[in-house]
């Protein structure tokens, strides 16, 4: 991709948050990307600390947003000009977005629940059980959780089925994971829930380091004081296994059922 950018002088770049921080290495090594006047991340969640290293290596926007394929659309976007770190964006033209609980009821401003969304695209599977609940009352219920600001910005917290819940905390791994790159050691990470007999389930990070960091014991306690800081002291990683590379799709989505597929 930096061959291709470099040769054609692409000016607009479409990809996932992954590639975003692998661009940002090869900056490093003498890349050339001063060609691209956006950059545009796609497939999973923009983590704040790709979004502010990109921002402060290129001086040059970077927009997140979100589409389904029931939708056929994107429906939430950053604008040039306000994107902001850990956000979504607002509605585009045409659609509606809200945060709503289990009975389609509207939340407070700030608190996590479903994603809804209706507008002139739409449609569900026919031959999926699981899509019986995905169209109600005209609204789409992406799988995803979401809160909404004071502003009315949307910000994503996890895939609904990849909420963890340990000891009655509800905790999302995106969140953790954000916090974990933002450690100088982290080159890439992903973050699940396990099974856990006293918590129900605890986060388990799966961290690719980055090279010349030593995997041991003194990581595992600096890693975890880190997202203890960062964040809060309930939501650290009480398991971290470090691996080689992170599982991820030909588009460079991280697959976090095959991380799952351990337990």
């Amino acid at each position: 991709m930096i061959e291709i950018i470099e040769t054609y002088k692409a000016t607009i770049s479409f990809t996932a948050p992954t590639a975003y921080r692998a661009m940002l290495a090869a900056m490093d090594e003498g890349a050339d990307l001063s060609s691209l006047r956006i950059a545009v991340s796609a497939g999973e969640t923009l983590p704040a600390p790709v979004f502010e290293e990109w921002m402060r290596k290129t001086g040059k926007p970077m927009l997140d947003g979100i589409g389904a394929t029931e939708l056929l659309h994107i429906f939430i976007s950053n604008r040039l000009g306000s994107a902001r770190p850990a956000s979504t964006g607002t509605p585009i033209c045409g659609y509606e977005a809200r945060i709503v609980d289990e009975d389609m009821k509207e939340l407070p401003r700030g608190e996590v629940g479903r994603l809804a969304v209706r507008g002139p695209t739409g449609c569900r599977y026919l031959a999926d059980e699981r899509q019986k609940s995905y169209v109600r009352n005209g609204w789409n219920l992406t799988g995803d959780s979401f809160s909404q600001d004071k502003d009315g910005i949307f910000h994503f917290a996890a895939r609904s089925d990849d909420m963890i819940i340990s000891s009655g905390y509800n905790i999302a791994g995106p969140e953790v994971e954000a916090a974990l790159l933002a450690h100088p050691d982290v080159a890439e990470c992903g973050v699940i829930g396990v099974p856990d007999e006293a918590r129900g389930q605890i986060v388990e990070a799966h961290v690719v380091l980055n090279e010349g960091v030593s995997a041991d014991s003194d990581c595992i306690i600096n890693l975890q004081n880190h997202v203890k800081d960062t964040i809060a002291p309930f939501k650290y990683p009480r398991s971290i296994k470090f691996i080689a590379e992170l599982p991820k799709t030909q588009t460079g989505k991280i697959q976090r059922f095959r991380l799952k597929g351990d337990h």
